[in-house]
Parts: structure tokens; C-alpha cells; sequence
């Protein structure tokens, strides 16, 4: 961890990533960068073009590394700061959404295209783990804050998706905007 967040260690973000690990199964390390926006644009533009920052990218392992390494996270902890405090919640809470949204991309969930699997698995894991709105849910039409939760405010169902021709999938894919 680069960025030092307040309410979250790099010890308790280790235990966290096991934790989140172990409930979806993902076999081998996974490392966290938490770093600072302009690294998250460079990692962007280099990866996937995009020259933007973003506030969590997932690096699938190389194959001839697969069997030891799940992979990588890169998380914004400026973005995660905006984030928590538009949401109502701890930036630590952020990293720690943020990570469990690059775990369940790791794992090969894919919420572009898996018809709402991943943001059933993930809203399960969120409450499970005793984590505020997932990150699915606060995107694009319908999206929610923290407080239409607490009023019991359900968040929309995601809408169906089909798979692109031929279910090609980057190596390095944005879990988010």
C-alpha cells in the first residue's frame, strides 16, 4: 500500500483480501496496490487506453504465473475518498468495496455480460463481509447512496447482457468507470 488511508492497514487489508478471497473460492495471492490517481490514469491509459483516472483496476495473472498469483488490484485512494464521502461511508469501507469488486473480477465474474451474477454475488458478499452498497449498484441509471439503503430503497436489477462474439475478454479490464 503507497497511500496511507486512514482506518485501514495493510494488515487488515491483507486479512481482508483472504477473507474476500476464501468466499469466492480464488486460489492464490492477490496483491493490492493502493496508490494515488495519477498512477491509476497511467495504469489506464497504458492497459486500456483510456486516459482517465478510474478508481479500481483487476490484472488477471499471466498464464505461467496462474497457479501462484490470482493477480493484481490497483485501487485510487483519492477516488476511493471521493467516493466515501459522497457515499456516507470510510474511505477504509471504500478500499476494502473496491477490493472485493476486483477479487469477484479475479475470479472471472464479469458484470458487462453475466446477466446480474456478479452483482447478486457481490451484494451477498457485501453484506456478508458487513460492507456498504456494492459498487455495481451506484452506477449508471438507478444508482443509489448509502442513505436510500437505510430507507429501504432495493437497488434496481441489473439488466440482462449479452456476451460480445466470441466472449473475448481483456486481460486487463476496468471494473469500473
Amino acid at each position: 500500500m503507497r497511500k496511507h488511508v486512514p482506518g485501514i492497514s495493510e494488515t487488515s487489508l491483507a486479512r481482508f483480501v483472504s477473507r474476500a478471497s476464501g468466499a469466492v473460492r480464488l486460489n492464490g495471492a492477490v496483491h493490492v496496490l493502493v496508490s494515488g490517481s495519477r498512477e491509476l490514469r497511467s495504469l489506464n491509459r497504458r492497459f486500456r487506453g483510456k486516459d482517465k483516472a478510474t478508481d479500481v483496476l483487476s490484472f488477471p495473472p499471466i498464464a505461467e504465473m496462474a497457479r501462484d498469483l490470482a493477480g493484481d488490484i490497483a485501487i485510487s485512494a483519492e477516488i476511493a475518498a471521493q467516493n466515501a464521502k459522497r457515499l456516507g461511508h470510510s474511505t477504509a469501507k471504500e478500499i476494502k468495496i473496491l477490493t472485493l469488486h476486483g477479487i469477484l473480477h479475479l475470479a472471472g465474474y464479469d458484470h458487462e455480460s453475466d446477466r446480474g451474477e456478479m452483482a447478486r454475488t457481490e451484494d451477498r458478499l457485501r453484506k456478508s463481509l458487513k460492507l456498504p452498497l456494492g459498487l455495481i449498484h451506484r452506477e449508471g441509471p438507478g444508482s443509489l447512496t448509502e442513505k436510500d439503503i437505510n430507507r429501504g430503497r432495493k437497488p434496481p436489477a441489473p439488466a440482462a447482457r449479452s456476451r460480445p462474439p466470441g466472449g473475448v475478454k481483456s486481460r486487463y479490464h476496468r471494473t469500473s468507470s
